[in-house]
């Protein structure tokens, strides 16, 4: 039964999109680049986790290929807890800046009665004590795909300073409890992972000119 539950877990995705009206709403004309300094977790071993931009400049992918906690029968006692930390270098056009505004998370869960589940996220540029961090619980029974939006106000988005160098850092987070359910009998995982296939977080930039 696992089996089937965990491959409907391959039409997962994560999509950032800013609101209407942010600023720099229309990319800079020059292609980014974006390089992966690190990747740290249990949720995104070595190999796992690929990034890419999109071609129009507004967003790029963060894809995974094994990345789901998991409590009860089959799981391992470290199975609860599974997370991923992302260094990355954004190069972007000369006199752009960027900032994100909206993340909408989503993902396959099978958690059974008594059970819940946990998604937290956080991201901030290197060495700035700005840093966003959203947490959205899960209540079993539950056997469906799961959905959470964090949403920044205009005023809120923070963005990378002008002229200097600071790697953003994405942190995600996948908990599962038990609770009253029966481990020795039952299974219960959150999934941002398939085993055929590969889900996709999406951020998309908010851009503004720096002066």
């Amino acid at each position: 039964m696992l089996n089937i539950l965990a491959a409907a877990a391959m039409t997962m995705s994560t999509i950032i999109i800013p609101p209407g009206g942010a600023p720099g709403d229309t990319p800079p004309p020059d292609h980014i680049t974006i390089d992966v300094v690190t990747v740290n977790g249990s949720g995104c071993p070595a190999g796992t986790a690929a990034v890419a931009v999109s071609p129009d400049n507004k967003a790029f992918t963060v894809t995974y290929s094994e990345y789901m906690a998991q409590v009860g029968v089959g799981a391992k006692p470290t199975d609860f807890r599974k997370n991923c930390q992302l260094n990355l270098r954004v190069n972007v056009p000369q006199g752009f800046t960027y900032g994100i505004a909206q993340t909408d998370y989503r993902g396959f869960g099978h958690l059974e009665r008594g059970a819940s589940g946990v998604q937290r996220a956080s991201y901030y540029f290197q060495g700035m004590s700005d840093t966003r961090r959203k947490t959205h619980t899960y209540k079993g029974p539950l056997s469906d795909d799961w959905q959470a939006t964090d949403k920044v106000e205009v005023a809120a988005i923070v963005y990378h300073p002008c002229g200097e160098r600071r790697n953003f850092n994405i942190n995600t987070e996948l908990r599962v409890a038990a609770g009253s359910s029966d481990p020795k009998k039952t299974t219960s995982f959150m999934s941002m992972d398939s085993t055929d296939g590969a889900i996709e977080t999406t951020y998309r930039f908010s851009w503004k000119r720096c002066t």
